[in-house]
């Protein structure tokens, strides 16, 4: 790869630096597991539900969609509703507890390779951004020692604030390569959720990249990545 073809890499955070990917499929997989057992539903929920419905998602869009699969009809609800509460929102927050708690107890630490390729680009003086759709990037980029090498994060928290829409449309990768200062043809999307590699796709970015951990390389490649790659340190 010639890095000299561009200058700027927005790296998705969940699952592409950090294994908090693994942590979200966990609390995503407490919280729709004790939400179906209170119904009384006996369908399970699995990890093919997590890559087709909700990984990459902002946190409201992917209980909307699971739901939706399940043909199960609450309501919205409002961002404010506690962890208990029967609405999309509720949901999303008894995820997000669930998310925090397991955070705060097991820590996380990045990939090597991802950290690696961080500092090699750091170094050639690509401009580097966080495009994530979790409103805990910040959090989780400081857990991991990385937040200060990244100038600039998309968030669920910012592209709410912003009215963004969430992957898959390019919205917020769109706003991180203007926040550089760099045109989206000179800039490499890095992403391992299929939601991720269409917003790239749709951005009409110089390159996506696709991350497979775990989805699938000719899943990523079927929604829109350029190449796939297992792990970053294959990019230095």
């Amino acid at each position: 790869m010639d890095w000299n073809d561009y200058d700027a890499a927005l790296f998705d955070l969940d699952g592409v630096i950090t294994p908090t990917a693994e942590v979200h499929m966990r609390a995503w997989a407490q919280m729709f597991g004790d939400f179906l057992h209170e119904r009384g539903i006996s369908q399970a929920y699995t990890d093919d539900d997590y890559y087709r419905f909700v990984d990459g998602k902002p946190r409201y869009d992917g209980v909307r969609s699971f739901l939706q699969s399940r043909d199960i009809e609450l309501p919205e609800g409002d961002p404010g509703d506690g962890p208990e509460q029967k609405t999309i929102a509720g949901l999303g927050n008894r995820k997000n507890a669930d998310f925090e708690q397991i955070l705060s107890t097991e820590g996380v630490t990045a990939y090597a390779g991802s950290v690696a390729l961080i500092d090699i680009l750091q170094k050639r003086g690509t401009k580097l951004a966080i495009v994530s759709s979790s409103r805990n990037a910040a959090a989780v980029l400081e857990a991991a020692g990385l937040l200060d090498h990244f100038p600039v994060i998309v968030s669920g928290k910012e592209a709410a604030e912003r009215g963004l829409a969430g992957k898959p449309a390019p919205d917020t990768f769109l706003d991180a390569a203007e926040q550089l200062g760099v045109p989206k043809e000179r800039a490499v999307v890095f992403e391992d959720a299929l939601s991720g590699v269409q917003a790239g796709a749709a951005g009409e970015f110089g390159l996506v990249i696709g991350v497979d951990r775990g989805v699938g390389a000719d899943a990523l490649i079927e929604h829109g990545a350029d190449v796939v790659v297992a792990d970053l340190q294959e990019l230095t």
